[in-house]
């Protein structure tokens, strides 16, 4: 299928990736153009602000969590309708999992076969840029990488950008050049930026100051030829399509799906699969809402920062509540990170669902990496083996006797395994640090609302 595409990388981060990648879809956008945003990685923050720059859902592009052969299918299904895709890379250009380049967005644009525009953060440099750029371009660490152009960032002058243009005249070729302007960046904290659903309306202004820099400082135009330079994908659009048992008689089922400002860690395909395997989804604002919808036969939990909101999630008793007697009805519930929070019985020491054992509390240690993991106890979700993703700064201490729901393990240097066991599995309750990219677990989504169905029927 044809697809015009390019992905914006960088060769750290910190590089302006995100400023570029999003004023570059607004800017777009503001031509008029169906502009589909992507994100490599699982990273949830950028693509919130992917869908502000462009009006549609912000994907994610994993290798690691959805396996290879699905992810050109699924910038597919994501840009269906549009004119074209901008994906936006992770860290650096060839950074990926652990030593590898797994998962690193040199490998996911070799998948897509789109090219690279790298993002140059140039503030301290001027002819070694060359050298910097040439190095990228013939590093060869993955087959199939095209290094098309380069966005030069934070130039300082007149002077400076002449300085940079003359040491890639004839080697690359100069797709913009953004002048330092403190004034677009967004604010972040400990885990990244700070999410858009967290800021608006400052966030609609901040991409939209975005899109206007980017319009003026980068050669649109120049960066459209090169996106429909990309050659046809041997593919066919990913698909949530319904599996048997959503054709059973009978209303469907409501499945809860947590949102809003506390909980903006998602992925847009868990929604569509689950509408897919016969569910009705209903969007719920823990921090707004009182009461679950009527009729709720199943609960999804995302992440997101519930310890910032920890004293509003607290106060809303009468959710907290519903959830709770929810949990209890045998009801299936999926948890991960601030789900998984939200469930026990309190976060930094104030009252939350008290459906787990235990207590949650910030830490200054940060988490993080793809994790191997394999069920330790049965649940709906299944018995695995599956890839996740952990990135925290809380800690949870549980009571004894709690069912672990995972057998994770990680490779450590030195060829060692470190292996050890993590989050609850209680009644229908499934709940982890451990995020999962439910397009990559065929069946799960299927098993999810088959026992919300069940329950149903029951009651």
């Amino acid at each position: 299928m044809s697809l015009p595409r390019l992905v914006v990388a960088a060769p750290s981060s910190g590089s302006g990736k995100t400023t570029v990648a999003t004023g570059l879809m607004a800017a777009l956008s503001a031509r008029a153009l169906r502009v589909s945003p992507h994100k490599v990685g699982p990273d949830y923050i950028d693509p919130g602000y992917h869908a502000l720059a462009t009006g549609r859902p912000g994907r994610n592009l994993d290798p690691v969590l959805v396996g290879e052969s699905r992810v050109a299918p699924l910038l597919l299904h994501g840009a269906s309708g549009a004119d074209v895709a901008v994906v936006e890379g992770v860290m650096g250009l060839y950074d990926g999992r652990g030593s590898s380049q797994e998962g690193s967005t040199a490998h996911v644009a070799a998948l897509l076969r789109a090219p690279v525009v790298l993002v140059v953060d140039a503030a301290s440099m001027s002819h070694s840029v060359a050298a910097l750029v040439h190095g990228f371009a013939t590093y060869g660490g993955v087959d199939g990488v095209h290094l098309a152009g380069v966005v030069l960032n934070r130039v300082g002058s007149d002077r400076h950008e002449a300085l940079l243009r003359e040491a890639l005249e004839g080697r690359t070729r100069v797709l913009g050049v953004l002048r330092r302007d403190d004034d677009v960046r967004t604010p972040s904290r400990h885990l990244g930026l700070v999410p858009a659903a967290e800021r608006a309306p400052e966030a609609v202004a901040t991409v939209r100051r975005l899109g206007e820099l980017c319009a003026r400082a980068l050669d649109l135009d120049g960066l459209l030829e090169l996106a429909r330079s990309a050659p046809a994908l041997d593919a066919e659009p990913w698909t949530p399509a319904p599996v048997p048992s959503s054709t059973a008689a009978g209303p469907r089922p409501v499945v809860a799906v947590a949102g809003g400002p506390a909980f903006t860690f998602s992925y847009a395909e868990t929604a569509e699969l689950l509408t897919a395997a016969g569910a009705e989804v209903v969007v719920v604002d823990p921090l707004r809402d009182e009461r679950l919808p009527a009729g709720t036969a199943g609960l999804v939990l995302g992440g997101g920062f519930p310890e910032v909101f920890a004293e509003q999630l607290s106060a809303n008793a009468g959710l907290r509540d519903d959830v709770a007697r929810l949990a209890r009805s045998g009801a299936p519930v999926s948890a991960e990170c601030a789900g998984l929070l939200y469930l026990c019985e309190r976060l930094d020491g104030l009252p939350m669902a008290g459906v787990l054992p235990a207590s949650a509390t910030m830490t200054p240690r940060l988490t993080l990496g793809y994790r191997e993991a394999r069920a330790a106890s049965a649940s709906w979700l299944g018995d695995g083996p599956v890839a996740g993703h952990e990135f925290h700064r809380t800690a949870v201490e549980p009571r004894a006797g709690a069912a672990p729901a995972w057998s994770l393990q990680q490779h450590s240097a030195g060829g060692r395994t470190d292996r050890w066991a993590e989050g609850w599995v209680q009644d229908g309750v499934h709940a982890s640090y451990l995020h999962l990219h439910w397009a990559g677990l065929p069946g799960v989504a299927d098993r999810f609302v088959r026992a919300a169905r069940s329950l149903r029927v029951a009651a």
